[in-house]
């Protein structure tokens, strides 16, 4: 991993060598205009000199938007291991590590089992992650971060157009960090090349994409269950963390996975002026995904997990995913947006071998082929926008669907409302339905036992800089799936096996998020809450998630520096807390241990000189005197204190 993250680095920098770096409008210290315009270099195709809000990023769903070289406080939200805003995620102690999910969205587009080890998953670049470039000069950003103890995280991109037809960018993401506690090490790497292409007449388009990940993490179980009393007691002998006992100390599982994507579409008729909008487009993508999870451990951990088959543990289980879709768009601005089509989807899931018990016997493999029919309508009509897609499984084994519409309404130039529903159905996650292990306890077959989950939605939002967002979701779930801690016997063994709850579930999550400024200070508030109705514990969450951050925000230095400092506040109520299981890399449902009801308290310092972003942060430095007792899950504690340093730095040519 770090001979190519090198051979990444260099390649970026040796592009930059030589170059002249002018400043656009959004990069120059003392303009507050992005669309101020100054000389840079011109790539063949551009008459007009570059501006930032030349530099476009998209994604699959043609969602477009501007670079954004700013610094907010919402940028400082997103500069963590995932680059994106980790409200309701509670990280574990080591950077790679997993992240114990504190609120659920139960929405559902996808008609089709995911593959598991889920909590692997919260770095794995999916398609929706994705985004194409549309850019008028070269474009470099380097996204880097300390980690704990040895090692570093760095995100290297670079995007360019060969004309102004055609644009590609290449990016590689790298971590490792040994972590505090024993056996804690995460190396992970995610390399991705995506290129677009349209003619000059724009009726033939394509967006393609290569995207290849390996998420290595060592497993130790946590502390040991006699020495949880001496990590909350805040005794010196314990502070180094490097002298607890671990359940286990030669565990290491690993996600890697490679995906191939293309899409591509003609436009049959275009027909666009100032009047009449009338446009029909034959659209193709085509998605082949090959993936696999591995537990691997030298010696059986029989005290944790139960009887092993063999000496040493070796799990391994693929999926090989293709899918292919072939649909008809139609615009018409009388009509609106409408587009149906038919999709082909072929999967092969599962293991080497079968599993032969006296009374029953675990397959090897789930297979399917079948052909599913999917469609979409959007329309605006003044202020009044509407948004549909649905999609339709034709499988008698592999039933699966989904219905998605949201109705907006803008009030106004400030406020946005709007209402949607989502109602879903599919059978769980592959290791729910079969799985294999070299640990006795870990084996399971119920693809014909197991029934679909059935998810109804309503949401609603509202969007306004001047009053607040909020944001309110009502679900009902049937036939939840969970893993669930059964029983730990008398042997200390975790008994954890996937179950269906065949009743209804009603979840109900309320949202909100204000920021109150006077003068250069600031209040930024966002707060949940949260009610599950059930009569049983098989749906955990906090009632209560918080964050709220003070801060001073001014240009300094006669302007050439953009400064902001504050603190930031997390907090959660007590509640039964997901446990983690290494062998799944899933987490599971417990009513034993209850955490949270402590205060994370964040000191940042960002800054920003011209094109570089600058970002110091004291993490969680109230651990000393407010109490020990921090956990991120059963077993699990939470990081002590730690001050961290990263950067982001944007070369525009």
């Amino acid at each position: 991993m770090r001979t190519r993250l090198l051979a990444i680095i260099l390649v970026l920098f040796l592009a930059n060598a030589n170059a002249q770096i002018k400043l656009t409008g959004a990069n120059a210290p003392n303009r507050g205009n992005v669309n101020d315009s100054t000389d840079v270099k011109r790539s063949k195709g551009f008459k007009e000199l570059a501006t930032i809000d030349m530099y476009l990023q998209y994604n699959t769903e043609a969602d477009t938007s501007i670079v954004d070289t700013t610094l907010t406080i919402k940028k400082d939200y997103k500069f963590n291991y995932l680059q994106k805003d980790n409200f309701g995620l509670m990280p574990f102690a080591n950077i790679g590590q997993t992240y114990n999910s504190l609120t659920i969205n139960s929405v559902d587009n996808e008609t089709n089992p995911l593959f598991g080890a889920r909590a692997r998953h919260f770095n794995y670049f999916e398609d929706e992650d994705i985004k194409y470039y549309e850019v008028p000069t070269p474009w470099t950003r380097l996204t880097y971060k300390t980690a704990f103890e040895q090692g570093q995280m760095l995100d290297a991109f670079f995007a360019v157009n060969l004309s102004k037809q055609l644009n590609f960018s290449i990016a590689y993401k790298g971590l490792r960090s040994l972590g505090n506690y024993q056996n804690a090490l995460t190396s992970t790497g995610n390399f991705r090349f995506n290129t677009n292409y349209k003619t000059k007449n724009k009726r033939y388009k394509v967006n393609g994409y290569i995207v290849m990940q390996d998420l290595l993490n060592q497993e130790n179980g946590g502390i040991k269950d006699e020495d949880i009393e001496n990590f909350t007691s805040g005794d010196e002998e314990f502070l180094d963390r490097s002298v607890f006992d671990m359940n286990f100390e030669n565990a290491e599982n690993i996600l890697e996975g490679k995906r191939f994507f293309l899409n591509h579409s003609y436009d049959i008729v275009n027909k666009k002026d100032s009047i009449s909008n009338n446009r029909l487009t034959v659209v193709n993508d085509i998605s082949f995904e090959d993936k696999y999870f591995q537990f691997y451990q030298n010696s059986p951990s029989s005290t944790y997990f139960g009887d092993a088959f063999t000496s040493r543990i070796n799990d391994k289980v693929t999926l090989e995913d293709f899918k292919t879709k072939v649909y008809v768009e139609y615009i018409n601005n009388i009509l609106g947006e409408i587009s149906f089509g038919i999709n082909y989807t072929d999967v092969n899931y599962g293991y080497n071998s079968v599993v032969l018990f006296l009374d029953e016997t675990i397959p090897n493999r789930i297979k399917a082929n079948y052909l599913g029919v999917d469609a979409s309508y959007n329309k605006t009509i003044k202020s009044i926008s509407l948004k549909s897609k649905a999609s339709l499984n034709l499988s008698d084994e592999f039933v699966g669907s989904y219905i998605d519409a949201e109705l907006g309404l803008k009030l106004n130039d400030d406020i946005f409302v709007s209402g949607g529903i989502n109602i879903s159905s599919k059978l769980p996650n592959y290791n729910y339905l079969l799985y294999q292990s070299d640990y006795v306890n870990y084996n399971w077959y119920n693809l014909n036992e197991f029934k679909n989950i059935n998810t109804q939605q309503l949401r609603f939002n509202i969007e306004s800089q001047k009053f607040f967002n909020a944001s309110l979701d009502i679900s009902n779930i049937e036939n939840h799936t969970y893993f669930n801690l059964q029983e730990i016997n008398e042997d200390g063994v975790r008994i954890i096996k996937p179950e269906q709850y065949t009743s209804s579930l009603q979840y109900l999550r309320l949202k909100a998020q204000r920021e109150f400024k006077v003068g250069n200070f600031a209040l930024d508030n966002t707060i949940m809450y949260q009610n599950v109705i059930s009569d049983t514990d098989v749906l955990n969450v906090p009632t209560l998630i918080t964050r709220n951050t003070l801060y001073y925000s001014n240009h300094v230095f006669k302007k050439a520096m953009q400064l902001q400092t504050g603190i930031t506040f997390n907090y959660f109520t007590e509640y039964n807390m997901n446990g983690y299981d290494p062998v799944l890399a899933e987490f599971y449902t417990q009513n034993s241990t209850k955490i949270g009801g402590f205060p994370r308290l964040d000191f940042f310092i960002n800054a920003k000189v011209r094109q570089t972003r600058i970002f110091f942060k004291a993490e969680h430095f109230n651990s000393s005197f407010t109490g020990y007792d921090y956990f991120s899950a059963p077993n699990h504690p939470y990081r002590d204190f730690t001050i961290r340093f990263g950067l982001v730095w944007d070369f525009f040519l």
